[in-house]
C-alpha cells in the first residue's frame, strides 16, 4: 500500500489545501473597496497588454504575409513564439518580476509568494472528519475578537513569556474559550501561568483544573508569573499526569454532569495520539492542542503530523532530491526559520512521516521508531473519533507581523492577509512589539466523540 501510495504522489500534483470560511480574509467595507479597485485595476491592465501584443501580432503578419511562402512560414513561426511568451508571462507561477516601487511584489521575490500555488504536495493536511463539519465561527468572528483581545493583552502580568505562548495562540486559546463557555476548564501544563490567564480573561467565574510538574507559584521568586484564585493545582508535589486524573471524583466535586461543557487545553509535549485516546477513555470532548507540529519537527507525535497522508490535501512527501518539493523545500528553508527541506524530512528508507520515521514523546526523552504501516492506522482512528478539526490562522501575514520562523506555505491562510496594514493596525496590532507573533506552531482545536458502531 506504502508504495503505491509512493507512486501516485510523485505521479500527480495535488491542488491545494482547502479553506474553510473561517480562514477566509474579512476586511472592513473600505478595505473591500480598495481590493475592488485593485482587481479592476490588474484586469484592465491584463486586457491592455494583451490587445497590445494582439495589435503586434497582426502588424508584424500583415508585413510578413507580403514576402510568399517564406513569409508565411515566419508568421506561423512568430505567432507561436508570442503565444508562448503570453502564456508564460501572465499564466506561469514561477515568473517573478520585481519592481522598486512596489513593495507586495519585491516580498514575492524574497520568498513571501507563492504560499499556495508552488507546493504540490507542500500544502497544509487538513485532518478529515467523520462528517464534514467544521466550526460555527466566522472570520468576521475572528477579527471582532481580535478587536477585542488586543488590549486585554496588552494587560498580560508576564510580558516576556518565552518558551511560552506568543499573540497568535493566546488569542486562539481566548476565542475558543469564550465561544464554547465550558462549565470547567483543565489544562496539562501550565509553566508560569500564562495560559491560566488567558482562561481567566476569557471566563471569569469559571473554575480551573491546571495539571503541571512544577507549580507556577515558583516562578514567582525569579520574576512574573500568574497564579489563579479560582483554580485547582495538581502541581509541583501534588502533581498527577492527566492519563492518571481520576476524572470520575474531579467532575463531581465540581458538579459537572455533562463533559461536553468541558474544555480541555493540552500544553504538555506529550505524544497527541496518546492524550486524545486518554480524554476520549474519560468521556471530553472539546481539546485544543496549542504545539500542532508540523511533520518532521517538534518533540512530540502531534495530530498535524498524524494527519499528513498520501491521500490527503497537502500530505505525504518526496524523499527524492531532484523532485520538485526538494526544490521548493530548500528554496524556503533560505526564508523560514522552521522550514524543513528534504535532508532533515527524510530517514532512512525514506521514513519521512513523523519525524524522520519516528514517534517522539515526552519533550522528545522517548523517541521510538513508527512503521508507515502503523502511522496510516493512526490517522484512520483519528478520522474515525472526529467530529471537528479546525487550525488556528496565523493572527497576520509575515509582511505585517514580521515573522521569520514558520513556513506561511505549511499555515492556513492569515486571519489579516499581507497588504492590509491599515486593518492590521485598526486592530491595535502595530501596538505590539514583533517578537510575540514568532510563536506560531499551527495549534488545534478538536471536537471528538466516540467511534460509531
Amino acid at each position: 500500500m506504502h508504495k503505491k501510495m509512493l507512486e501516485r504522489v510523485l505521479s500527480v500534483r495535488r491542488a491545494v489545501s482547502p479553506r474553510s470560511d473561517a480562514t477566509s480574509s474579512v476586511e472592513f467595507e473600505n478595505d473591500n473597496d480598495e481590493a475592488t479597485a485593485d482587481a479592476d485595476d490588474d484586469e484592465k491592465t491584463k486586457k491592455q497588454q494583451h490587445q497590445q501584443i494582439r495589435i503586434a501580432t497582426r502588424t508584424a503578419a500583415n508585413y510578413l504575409t507580403r514576402m510568399g511562402p517564406f513569409g508565411l512560414c515566419l508568421v506561423f513561426l512568430s505567432l507561436a513564439l508570442l503565444s508562448i511568451l503570453s502564456l508564460y508571462l501572465f499564466h506561469s507561477r514561477s515568473f517573478v518580476c520585481v519592481s522598486s516601487y512596489d513593495p507586495v511584489t519585491r516580498s514575492g521575490f524574497f520568498g513571501l509568494d507563492g504560499l499556495e500555488s508552488d507546493f504540490g504536495s507542500l500544502g497544509v493536511p487538513w485532518c478529515r472528519s467523520k462528517h464534514g463539519k467544521t466550526v460555527e465561527w466566522t472570520s468576521k468572528d475572528l477579527i471582532k475578537g481580535l478587536e477585542e483581545f488586543v488590549p486585554i493583552y496588552e494587560t498580560r502580568p508576564i510580558k516576556n513569556n518565552m518558551y511560552g505562548m506568543g499573540f497568535d495562540h493566546s488569542f486562539g486559546l481566548w476565542f475558543i474559550a469564550r465561544w464554547l463557555k465550558p462549565d470547567l476548564m483543565i489544562e496539562s501544563g501550565a509553566f508560569k501561568g500564562h495560559s491560566t490567564w488567558v482562561l481567566r480573561q476569557a471566563m471569569p467565574d469559571t473554575p480551573i483544573v491546571s495539571l503541571s510538574p512544577r507549580h507556577p507559584e515558583k516562578y514567582l521568586k525569579k520574576g512574573p508569573a500568574y497564579v489563579d484564585g479560582n483554580c485547582t493545582y495538581f502541581a509541583g508535589k501534588d502533581f498527577v499526569d492527566f492519563g492518571s486524573v481520576d476524572w470520575g471524583s474531579v467532575m463531581k466535586k465540581h458538579e459537572i454532569t455533562d463533559l461536553s461543557r468541558v474544555l480541555i487545553f493540552f500544553d504538555d509535549h506529550q505524544n497527541e495520539l496518546k492524550r486524545i485516546k486518554q480524554a476520549l477513555k474519560a468521556g471530553f470532548q472539546h481539546l485544543v492542542f496549542e504545539d500542532n507540529y508540523d511533520t518532521g519537527t517538534g518533540d512530540h507525535y502531534s495530530v498535524r503530523q498524524i494527519c499528513d497522508q498520501f491521500y490527503i490535501r497537502g500530505g505525504g512527501h518526496s524523499c527524492f532530491k531532484d523532485s520538485d518539493e526538494a526544490r521548493i523545500r530548500s528554496k524556503r528553508r533560505k526564508f523560514w526559520q522552521k522550514a524543513v527541506d528534504i535532508e532533515e524530512l527524510c530517514g532512512p528508507d525514506e521514513a519521512w512521516w513523523g519525524v524522520r520515521g519516528y514517534m517522539r514523546d515526552d519533550f522528545n526523552h522517548s523517541n521510538q521508531p513508527i512503521s508507515y504501516a502503523d502511522h496510516f492506522q493512526n490517522s484512520r482512528f483519528l478520522e474515525s473519533i472526529l467530529d471537528v478539526y479546525w487550525e488556528l490562522p496565523p493572527v497576520a501575514g509575515p509582511s505585517l507581523t514580521h515573522q521569520t520562523r514558520y513556513d506561511p506555505a505549511r499555515a492556513p491562510s492569515p486571519i489579516v492577509e499581507d497588504g492590509r496594514y491599515r486593518l492590521f493596525q485598526r486592530l491595535g496590532l502595530t501596538r505590539l512589539e514583533t517578537s510575540v507573533f514568532n510563536g506560531y506552531t499551527q495549534m488545534v482545536y478538536l471536537h471528538i466523540s466516540e467511534q460509531e458502531s
